[in-house]
């Protein structure tokens, strides 16, 4: 058990990896929830902890399950992001693979924590029903409105629809090892929900609220209980990524929100004793304030809703299918996911045609892009019966 601390409630409470599990009173779908993946991030975990504890005293859970689970229990109590590594960056197969063998000889604290999230996960999917769903709550460094970030398949996509928020789309595709891409490739629903800033109250409000909608959504509970207003329903993605090396000397210029608009020419930040001026009008996502993270800031902008359909259309028609028929392109392997794109046969083949597909891109070269397919690894069918699919 651990002590986490709350800023903006200036209170404390004693968790453990499983804040609560509750039960409803018949069958239904399983819902795990994760708080303070990053340490530094308590608004998730007081929202869950709060939560899962009202429903479970007022006995309101009609069907299924709902499990919350705090991430981080060695930067939780220190506050921190993380201690050794970041937690939410190494969940990748070549680092499960070493966790799985090393776990006990861990050098990084983080590790073992991976190694213990792991092994709880398969023992809830192992344990309970499906359909399955996974939220990841966040808060960020910058003042904000609430958001959804998620991996771009087209179930998540109609599953974040259902809660009036901007979604970030294909955010997979800048970061390395996101604990939501690894639960992705299951083929399970996930997406990441940011309430806010970390040490504002509403972030916990924010959380608070979004937890009981989600349940809502999926049929968990009777009656509504959220009360909240909504807000617009927009949809971006992200068009750059400002990388913060270890040991770099990077400061945020003051004052930025994020989703603020900036200009051509407008300093944002200082990097390494240089100043860093946007080269184009755009719009500024998740600048960092804090001392720790891997990203400066994103610039993101708005995905209009003819490409949504489009790309819903070519998706479901399965045209990628005659992909490797042309000239440049192949499957990496035989399972049929991946696809290796030489650019300089195939130079037509650009980013956001691959996106439209439903494609993750990833440059190993300057010549080769490698693809892999989202579509194909998420589990339709078993969500086919939920009611907010059919809506």
């Amino acid at each position: 058990m651990i002590e986490v601390h709350s800023k903006a409630l200036q209170q404390s409470i004693h968790i453990d990896r499983i804040i609560n599990q509750v039960s409803g009173r018949q069958p239904g779908p399983t819902v795990i929830f994760f708080g303070g993946i990053h340490g530094n991030e308590p608004a998730g975990v007081f929202a869950l902890h709060e939560v899962l504890k009202n429903i479970e005293q007022d006995n309101t859970l009609q069907r299924g399950t709902v499990v919350g689970i705090a991430g981080n229990l060695s930067a939780l109590p220190h506050g921190v992001r993380y201690r050794d590594v970041d937690l939410n960056r190494i969940w990748t197969e070549e680092r499960l693979r070493k966790t799985d063998h090393n776990a006990s000889q861990a050098a990084a604290m983080e590790m073992v924590e991976q190694h213990e999230l792991l092994h709880l996960l398969k023992e809830i999917l192992s344990k309970n029903n499906g359909p399955f769903y996974f939220i990841d709550l966040h808060t960020t460094s910058s003042t904000t409105t609430p958001f959804i970030t998620l991996n771009d398949t087209i179930i998540n996509r109609k599953f974040a629809m259902q809660f009036k928020v901007p979604v970030i789309l294909g955010i997979e595709e800048h970061l390395e090892g996101p604990l939501l891409s690894y639960i992705n490739e299951w083929g399970y629903i996930s997406i990441g929900f940011e309430a806010g800033q970390h040490n504002d109250l509403e972030s916990i409000f924010n959380h608070r609220d979004f937890i009981t909608k989600v349940m809502e959504v999926v049929g968990m509970l009777g009656e509504p209980l959220t009360t909240r207003k909504g807000y617009p329903e927009v949809f971006y993605e992200i068009t750059y990524r400002h990388l913060v090396k270890e040991g770099d000397q990077f400061k945020m210029c003051h004052g930025f929100q994020n989703f603020q608009e900036i200009a051509t020419g407008q300093l944002l930040a200082s990097h390494n004793g240089e100043w860093i001026e946007a080269k184009e009008d755009g719009i500024i996502f998740m600048p960092l304030y804090q001392d720790q993270g891997d990203e400066g800031y994103f610039l993101i902008s708005k995905v209009a809703a003819r490409y949504l359909k489009l790309s819903l259309i070519i998706r479901c028609l399965h045209l990628d299918s005659w992909l490797t028929w042309l000239p440049g392109i192949r499957w990496r392997d035989e399972l049929k996911r991946t696809l290796v794109v030489n650019k300089r046969v195939a130079r037509f083949f650009a980013k956001d045609f691959l996106h439209l597909m439903g494609y993750r891109v990833r440059q190993i070269d300057g010549d080769h892009l490698i693809a892999t397919k989202r579509e194909n690894r998420t589990a339709n069918r078993a969500y086919r019966k939920e009611v907010w699919l059919r809506k």
